[in-house]
């Protein structure tokens, strides 16, 4: 594994609305943070992604702070669309988010949901033919979807770059997506790999998520106790291959085919996550891991994604 293959998520780092005290329940440290994007750049992780609805762009304005004069970082952002289309929403966004991360270019941004895919794909192309966008990518979306943006992007001599969904343990429906990117030379990133910290091996029926936050009513103490089995499982191959559990899911991901988003909040997740790249699941232990998340009969679904 490299790091390369993986990509850093802020969405815990945010203050205000979508941030981390609302989603996750715990307030972050700025310092902290710094340190722990020092610690994960010094490791090699370059890849960075953010979200203009992230904290209502304060995720972004810290990240912009800790980029500054960092032409090595692989900077990744969103657009997040409403429901009805308003013309010239995209390119609003895009400067706004440009100007919380202080830079002028995006290397990857995203149409965050696919409401109004086609119009909102021909702003981005004014961007894209200045050269501001590098790579577009859309998420949460189907394989429709991906065709459609593929259909409009080539009438521009353009094409899609990235594709980033849901695909967990706890939400293994992606194959035939990963599969289909993988075909057409379309990147497959995968947000929510430990399910918010569900599959981290760090939280259980007796230590639930924190009582007023919205990943404690997305995964109360009912369903950890379904996921006993796979916990365990999950354990028992961080001891074999000397590395965190927490690990473990993202080691599957990256085996499944797709580039996992992680996020991080301290050094030491930082160092766990390095340690993690050295190790490689077998076939056989994928398969394991599968079967048990499997039997848990959880699909897990966050309240933005389409059905």
């Amino acid at each position: 594994m490299n790091t390369k293959d993986v990509m850093i998520g802020t969405w815990a780092w945010g203050t205000g609305m979508n941030g981390s005290s609302m989603v996750f329940g715990q307030k972050q440290d700025p310092t902290v943070l710094s340190k722990t994007f020092e610690s994960a750049v010094s490791k090699g992780f370059l890849r960075w992604d953010t979200a203009a609805v992230y904290g209502m762009g304060t995720c972004e304005k810290l990240l912009g702070v800790l980029i500054q004069n960092r032409e090595d970082i692989f900077l990744s952002t969103k657009f997040m669309p409403e429901k009805k289309y308003k013309a010239g929403a995209l390119i609003k966004s895009f400067h706004e988010s440009m100007a919380r991360l202080g830079r002028t270019k995006a290397d990857l941004f995203w149409i965050h949901v696919p409401n109004h895919l086609e119009e909102n794909l021909q702003e981005a192309l004014v961007l894209m033919r200045e050269g501001k966008i590098k790579s577009i990518g859309i998420s949460n979306v189907s394989l429709e979807h991906i065709k459609t943006a593929q259909w409009v992007l080539s009438k521009a001599g353009l094409t899609l770059g990235a594709v980033q969904n849901h695909f967990s343990l706890l939400r293994n429906d992606q194959q035939e997506i990963i599969d289909y990117c993988e075909a057409q030379g379309i990147d497959y990133y995968a947000y929510m790999v430990l399910e918010q910290g569900a599959l981290s091996g760090h939280y259980d029926a007796a230590h639930p998520f924190p009582a007023l936050s919205m990943r404690n009513f997305a995964f109360p103490k009912k369903k950890f106790r379904q996921i006993e089995e796979l916990l365990g499982k999950m354990k028992e191959l961080a001891e074999k291959y000397h590395v965190d559990p927490s690990q473990i899911p993202i080691l599957w991901v990256m085996g499944k085919g797709a580039i996992p988003i992680v996020g991080l909040t301290k050094p030491s997740h930082a160092e766990k996550l390095a340690e993690a790249m050295k190790v490689t699941l077998l076939p056989e232990e994928i398969d394991l891991l599968e079967k048990e998340a499997a039997a848990t009969g959880i699909r897990q679904q966050g309240l933005w994604e389409p059905q």
